[in-house]
């Protein structure tokens, strides 16, 4: 099979990254198949509403497939997965609010750890040869990198030691920790696609992103705070600053350049078809 004939499935299609995987694999040559029943409006109401990118997909992109299924749906997930045998996964979908998973525990614990289990147990059974890639999140360490020394410069807040002006590696401890409840959750996902790969020597990877950014994204106060500020700067709303005095950084990645960062780990793992060379790609950062 030629790599212009590839199918590739994304959770979250509708979503700020899953939505950028899309149309950036579409433009590579792989037929898209979308997974997204808009949960982010029932997280967040109109203002996380998605379908309106869900229609940009479909106008966008030659023969994309939408696929209104909840990843919560264990039946659902294996009879799309073995229907489809994707030659990769790339899974977005997720609750990702710290706060509001608190209000609904079962709901984020499900979604975030349940429905990623779902998914690996579809690919394992289905096409365990196909890269999974999974895009888990910096909060897996909780709040331990509050035990490092900080600086208090005129405008930031910066780590006091050199070892980690280039950011936290993934070799930072992610127990003994607070994580909010979402953030558990996400560690449950990321352990066990870290397990996938390890136990049946599946292609997983992790991803453990920050602030994502992109002009597509369905900001609110409580998820997408870069996209939520320029609404409210556009709007000439208040927009609340919590704590630190203001002078938090967050370093924002756009989701075109985390579809690049993807594109180019299954590309590799295309061409060797080799696990080995696919092993040392596990949790990346």
């Amino acid at each position: 099979m030629s790599i212009t004939t590839k199918r590739l499935l994304v959770t979250g299609s509708s979503g700020l990254i899953g939505s950028e995987v899309c149309l950036f694999f579409s433009s590579q040559g792989f037929m898209i198949h979308g997974i997204d029943n808009n949960q982010r409006a029932v997280f967040f109401g109109p203002g996380g509403d998605t379908r309106w990118n869900q229609k940009r997909l479909a106008g966008l992109i030659p023969g994309f497939s939408h696929h209104e299924i909840d990843i919560r749906n264990r039946a659902g997930v294996l009879a799309l997965v073995n229907e489809i045998k994707p030659d990769g996964i790339v899974h977005a979908a997720a609750q990702p609010s710290h706060d509001y998973a608190a209000a609904i525990p079962f709901d984020d614990f499900d979604i975030n750890a349940v429905g990623t289990l779902n998914l690996l147990e579809a690919a394992r059974h289905t096409c365990p040869e196909a890269p999974f890639i999974h895009m888990s999140t910096n909060k897996v360490y909780g709040d331990r990198p509050n035990i490092l020394p900080l600086q208090e410069l005129e405008t930031r807040w910066d780590f006091a030691e050199l070892i980690y002006a280039n950011g936290i590696s993934e070799e930072f401890p992610i127990d003994q920790s607070k994580h909010s409840l979402f953030g558990a959750s996400k560690v449950a996902a990321d352990i066990m696609v870290q397990e996938y790969g390890r136990y049946f020597k599946m292609p997983t990877c992790c991803l453990r992103g920050g602030c994502l950014t992109g002009p597509n994204h369905s900001g609110v106060e409580l998820h997408g705070f870069l996209s939520y500020l320029i609404k409210c700067n556009l709007e000439e709303r208040e927009y609340n600053i919590f704590g630190y005095k203001g002078k938090q950084v967050r370093d924002n990645i756009h989701s075109e350049d985390v579809s690049r960062k993807i594109h180019r780990q299954t590309h590799a793992f295309f061409l060797s078809g080799e696990k080995s060379d696919w092993r040392s790609y596990l949790l990346l950062q």
